[in-house]
């Protein structure tokens, strides 16, 4: 509930001017029985045709109101609940930025999807549906049961026997309600990481013939989803069906107990109309609102998962506001070192052992710095290091002499350009995806950074050149084809460390040997830090850093390396001779 004040907060005027119009609504279709009861009543005695005429007049005015407002208050409900559920869901998106890599494995990607999306679209039907049936409700009773008290006390007492049976179902049906509810929205979160794990991994389902198992894994989720919705939608079935009975009964006995009393000239035949009208309207309310409360413990659960992500303290944070360094105002230093790692110590949060230890390198300004190691050595960590999206267990990180837990994420990550591995493309036009480097560039920029990657000749071949369309994650492209334009992205930018994280893994040799050549000649005094398993790929570094199991082995060059590091040197050979029978290529 919290968090829809916070959210309501800036709205508060359009959310008052809403509940005023709610509130006319309901008052106006209440008053309407009462005159449509004098209309039957001075038909029935007699009266003048101007007295009925004048009571008619009211009764359509109240009808005029009591519709306007209606239509007045949707649409300001519309209109509130779409903005506090457009700025609910521009918040979990900035917050998701935010997140570490460790935070979004904890929440898990489409948990956060959900959340945005589907959590969201929950919160705002609650609060339509509290908005125009729950809070009227308290308004209607009140004056319901004053209407009819004023008519007839016994059939008051009737009504109110009614109203507290459907409110006893009611209060029975929503205790079982609210586990099903809750259990709902997991199995939501159970769908949407199957499909997603499904979607993205469709070519590995169909190259190992596994359609059929995936099959019965998504039938077996959406069996569970279905079962726990029958059960929902049954003690809905339930409360309607005991609620109406409610109803009817109550009406029945006011007809039996009127029938006589009319009869006997004690009672008018408006005014047993008007008490059924005010007991059908606060009766039909309270059916509706029964309905809106078995949704409320889905929506408290929507709000709470929401919160929990809002709430979250990120993992890897900003310094406190005045205390980052302004990066603006430092200089290179005189050294010409641009990263350093000083006796670096990292262990992942759910490991047992250090990734890293005692990790001590420096990247300067015009060189080339190479990381090589085995498989789980601890090259990536490096990268994700540098770039802040892990910190150092111990030791210290550090950008122009700065470490980088001082430094704002922004100025740290404005600083470095990052290619991955697996390189990653956005919908739109090629231009687009290079821009992320640098928004300002213009078209001679872009085309330097395509001919230094070594992608000019492909990209020139298409019609549109530069202009021509990206599908979601580059999937009109080949992997050599996306690696090249994600190393071009990164060259757009004025970085001054630029990073590739075994980026040229998907090229083949003779593209990767002209992209470094390439680099060498364009780089000038930027710091290029390249992470790769193949030995041709850095051998001509001005450092290389040699990793095995998480500790330098050795650094040097490549000839200094080969006399003198033998976990170099057999990286070297093992991919230098060909391998023996029962040997891993």
């Amino acid at each position: 509930m919290r968090l829809v004040i916070r959210f309501l907060r800036p709205y508060w005027a359009l959310f008052i001017i809403t509940t005023i119009l709610m509130f006319a609504d309901v008052i106006g279709a209440l008053v309407i029985p009462t005159f449509a009861a004098e209309l039957l009543n001075e038909s029935a005695n007699g009266m003048s045709f101007d007295a009925m005429t004048v009571t008619a007049v009211k009764m359509g005015v109240a009808a005029l109101l009591s519709g306007a407002a209606a239509v007045a208050g949707g649409w300001c409900c519309s209109q509130l609940t779409s903005k506090v559920g457009k700025d609910m869901r521009v918040a979990l998106y900035r917050k998701s930025l935010d997140l570490s890599i460790y935070d979004f494995r904890n929440f898990g990607t489409a948990s956060i999807t959900t959340r945005t999306i589907n959590d969201v679209v929950n919160i705002q039907m609650a609060m339509t549906n509290v908005m125009g049936v729950l809070l009227p409700v308290p308004v209607i009773f009140a004056i319901a049961l004053a209407l009819s008290f004023r008519l007839d006390l016994t059939m008051s007492l009737w009504l109110l026997a009614a109203i507290a049976f459907v409110s006893v179902v009611a209060w029975f049906i929503m205790r079982t309600a609210s586990p099903l509810f809750r259990r709902l929205q997991k199995l939501l979160d159970r769908i949407g990481a199957v499909l997603l794990e499904n979607l993205t991994g469709v070519r590995v389902i169909r190259a190992f013939g596994k359609e059929r198992h995936e099959q019965e894994r998504m039938d077996a989720t959406f069996a569970d989803y279905a079962i726990t919705s029958i059960k929902a939608n049954r003690l809905f079935a339930n409360l309607d069906g005991l609620s109406y009975f409610g109803m009817n009964a109550f009406i029945v006995v006011v007809y039996a107990l009127a029938g006589g009393r009319i009869h006997a000239g004690g009672f008018q035949i408006g005014d047993i109309t008007a008490i059924v009208e005010y007991a059908i309207m606060a009766l039909f309310y309270l059916m509706m609102a029964q309905m809106v409360i078995m949704t409320l413990p889905r929506a408290l659960e929507c709000c709470d998962r929401v919160r929990l992500v809002l709430d979250h303290d990120p993992q890897i944070a900003d310094p406190e506001p005045g205390k980052a360094v302004d990066m603006t105002a430092r200089g290179p230093l005189d050294d010409g070192e641009v990263l350093a790692f000083r006796d670096v110590t990292f262990r992942f949060a759910d490991a047992q052992e250090d990734a890293l230890r005692h990790v001590t390198f420096t990247c300067r300004r015009g060189q080339t710095t190479a990381i090589i190691g085995g498989t789980g050595s601890g090259k990536s960590t490096i990268a994700t290091l540098a770039l802040r999206l892990h910190d150092a267990t111990w030791g210290s990180v550090r950008l122009d002499g700065v470490d980088v837990k001082d430094m704002t994420q922004h100025d740290l990550r404005e600083r470095i350009a990052y290619v991955q591995q697996q390189a990653w493309l956005f919908s739109g036009t090629i231009a687009d995806n290079l821009r992320y480097g640098d928004r300002e560039a213009g078209e001679k920029a872009l085309w330097r950074a395509v001919e230094i990657a070594q992608a000019d000749e492909f990209v020139d071949s298409l019609a549109d050149g530069l202009d021509s369309r990206v599908a979601q994650g580059g999937t009109n492209f080949s992997g050599g084809q996306k690696q090249r334009l994600s190393i071009a992205r990164a060259l757009v930018g004025d970085s001054q460390l630029i990073i590739f994280d075994d980026s040229f893994s998907a090229l083949d040799f003779r593209t990767d040997a002209a992209l470094r050549r390439a680099l060498d000649e364009n780089m000038g005094d930027k710091a290029v830090l390249i992470i790769a398993q193949r030995v041709s790929t850095i051998q001509h570094a001005d450092q290389i850093v040699v990793l095995a199991d998480g500790e330098v082995a050795g650094i040097g060059r490549h000839d200094e390396l080969m006399a003198g590091c033998p976990v170099y040197r057999e990286i070297v050979e093992s991919q230098t001779r060909e391998p023996q029978m029962g040997e891993e290529a």
